[in-house]
């Protein structure tokens, strides 16, 4: 079947995030479909933009029609990142007969995250009597309610608060990357057997030729592992959210025990940094951010894999996030300091979930880590891996799509 995904922030292999659209859409032209994207020129996640000619510009990506929008740049979370939105729902609504009758879907799945791609996904899908998707990424507008501080009653939210609505009663099924999100989208008067729930997940091909680490961040490393000790490795963002602070803390309780290294930048880098100095935490490394197809190289090395978050109410929905994938596909024991609906490490029985902003129970599951021998934190990491071959790889998530839309 044609398959019209609208995902203003898709990204590849190329040009970097977000990857989810590139995946699942290669494992559907490998399954025969025919995938096109429409995604804006211009998105804040990615590595790399693509070059724009004209209005839009048309290419093929392993397989994939990609067809890009031209928008304004913009930095940060103001107006100019909704100029940024207002252009590329403008460009989509404005070709939304050339798209039915040139691509001819059957399909119309909208999202961009935010849900007011809505509006243009669903006239095509209702002048090419397509089925329409509306894929969940986070809750809009709860999200920037809740973690932005935003009033209900802002133009803004009002205006986002009609399109999820709209979504939730016109689309014939609804993806969500959320497992426990289906009770809030019923309250916004979705019918109960449109819920789909298809996590993110892995692409297990990008695991089976590991690229080696940049020489001086090796060198460094391996000066770690000379010092005997088991190594917590973090890789990700260093921001608030990500709670490193609460990891510091811990790690400053146990020196001599453990070794920890965290791995990438952002806004609290300089200040973490700086933390290590002026508070003599001798056995916490940071280095820079690394290539992503390095990362399994990164976690090849360590001994347990840290992930955590500041508590929030928005995580009762449940959580998916892209680094515990890479941790349980490296087969590593997993401490987890986050509070949510869902708890994916103790479904995959790979290691301990602590609350978030406690060091002393961070420090005591990272030392019950220590504690076991390598072969038992290998079978506990081996727990995880398997989860994730079973359950979370794209041609699985694929597959699980391809069969909510089937059963509509």
């Amino acid at each position: 079947m044609n398959i019209l995904l609208v995902n203003h922030y898709a990204g590849s292999t190329r040009h970097g995030m977000e990857y989810r659209p590139y995946y699942l859409a290669r494992e559907w032209v490998h399954a025969g479909h025919r995938v096109q994207i429409l995604a804006a020129s211009y998105s804040h996640v990615r590595i790399s933009q693509p070059e724009m000619q004209l209005v839009t510009h048309d290419e093929i990506i392993d397989g994939i029609d990609y067809r890009w929008y031209s928008t304004p740049a913009y930095k940060g979370n103001g107006f100019g990142r909704v100029k940024n939105m207002l252009a590329f729902l403008w460009g989509v609504w404005k070709q939304r007969h050339l798209i039915a009758v040139e691509f001819k879907p059957d399909v119309v799945i909208a999202s961009s995250t935010y849900p007011m791609d809505i509006w243009p996904a669903r006239h095509i899908a209702k002048l090419a009597k397509a089925k329409l998707v509306f894929e969940v990424h986070d809750l809009w507008p709860l999200s920037p309610i809740e973690l932005g501080g935003m009033s209900k009653w802002h133009p803004f939210i009002l205006w986002v608060q009609m399109a999820e609505d709209y979504a939730y009663r016109q689309a014939d099924i609804v993806v969500s990357m959320l497992p426990k999100a289906q009770q809030h989208m019923v309250s916004r008067g979705m019918d109960p057997s449109k819920f789909h729930y298809v996590p993110n997940g892995i692409d297990a091909q990008e695991w089976e030729h590991v690229e080696a680490l940049p020489y001086d961040l090796g060198k460094t490393l391996a000066e770690v592992k000379q010092r005997g000790l088991p190594v917590v490795g973090y890789a990700g963002t260093h921001g608030l959210a990500n709670a490193l602070d609460t990891l510091l803390d811990a790690a400053k309780l146990a020196q001599g025990r453990f070794e920890v290294v965290l791995i990438g930048t952002g806004p609290d880098r300089d200040r973490l940094l700086q933390r290590l100095v002026d508070e003599k935490i001798a056995n916490v490394t940071m280095l820079p951010a690394i290539p992503k197809s390095t990362i399994p190289a990164f976690l090849k090395i360590i001994d347990i894999a840290f992930i955590g978050l500041l508590p929030e109410p928005l995580f009762r929905f449940g959580i998916s996030p892209n680094k515990l994938m890479d941790y349980m596909m490296a087969g590593k024991p997993i401490v987890m300091a986050i509070k949510a609906g869902n708890d994916p490490v103790a479904e995959a029985k790979c290691g301990f979930t602590v609350a978030p902003g406690n060091p002393e129970e961070i420090r005591d599951a990272i030392l019950a880590l220590v504690a076991m021998s390598p072969s038992e934190r290998e079978a506990m990491g081996g727990s995880g891996k398997r989860f994730i071959l079973a359950e979370q790889t794209y041609p699985v998530l694929a597959k699980k799509f391809i069969h909510a839309i089937e059963s509509m």
